[in-house]
């Protein structure tokens, strides 16, 4: 029974620090989001200065630290925030299923929201999607519209095609879905998600998530219906 009693208390232990785990990795994922975003948003600005924003981005922190140091650490941090992401919701999702091998019959509005759903899919598509992403714009693997060296050229000859913009523009879709249930889960793990707080954080969820989804969409588009060439 002792025995029984420590191990419940491991596992009960080992839960708390994978939510936290997964919520803390959550949020920094998140703000490199944002940061994305705000440099996406650069491309309206130009040729010229979309691409001086690429070159700038391995050389700030120099001569600090090598060139593309703090960039390589950026990405080593944002990796390693990810796979600690990824292995978090593994676990836990398999401690939920044993737990609870017999599916509710009913739920809560509240807490199995449409976005909630999605969340184990739309992971999924995320995944799949990143992996194209990086291979098309940031290692210049894949070239769909045609190569080229240059950022701001590879961003326009890829999203002229209607196909790999509506695959972005759905994957982006399932990152809000994702940021709006992760941003309100991930609070609540860390102790906001107060009464008097929940509909703050709730909006607040929605609003962050909204603009990612706007602020990720707009570019592409944009190069889409001929606004940016």
């Amino acid at each position: 029974m002792a025995t029984t009693t420590v191990t419940q208390r491991r596992s009960y232990r080992s839960t708390v620090v994978l939510k936290a785990t997964m919520a803390v990795s959550g949020l920094l994922i998140a703000a490199w989001l944002v940061m994305h975003m705000v440099g996406n948003l650069k491309i309206f600005e130009g040729q010229q200065s979309f691409d001086e924003y690429s070159a700038w981005l391995r050389t700030v922190g120099y001569p600090a630290f090598p060139e593309s140091g703090l960039l390589w650490i950026m990405r080593v941090v944002l990796l390693a925030a990810i796979i600690a992401h990824i292995y978090s919701a593994v676990v836990l999702t398999v401690r939920d299923r044993r737990a609870r091998p017999v599916r509710y019959q009913t739920t809560k509005a509240v807490q199995r929201t449409y976005a909630s759903y999605t969340m184990r899919w739309g992971g999924l598509l995320i995944a799949v999607f990143v992996v194209y992403h990086l291979l098309h714009l940031t290692a210049n693997v894949i070239s769909p519209g045609g190569a080229s060296d240059s950022p701001y050229e590879r961003v326009v000859n890829g999203f002229q095609i209607w196909w790999v913009t509506a695959f972005y523009v759905l994957s982006v879709a399932a990152v809000g879905l994702h940021l709006r249930h992760g941003i309100w889960s991930g609070l609540a793990t860390l102790g906001f998600n107060k009464a008097r707080r929940q509909r703050a954080i709730s909006k607040t969820a929605t609003v962050v998530a909204t603009l990612l989804f706007v602020g990720f969409v707009i570019p592409p588009l944009a190069v889409l219906i001929g606004v940016v060439e």
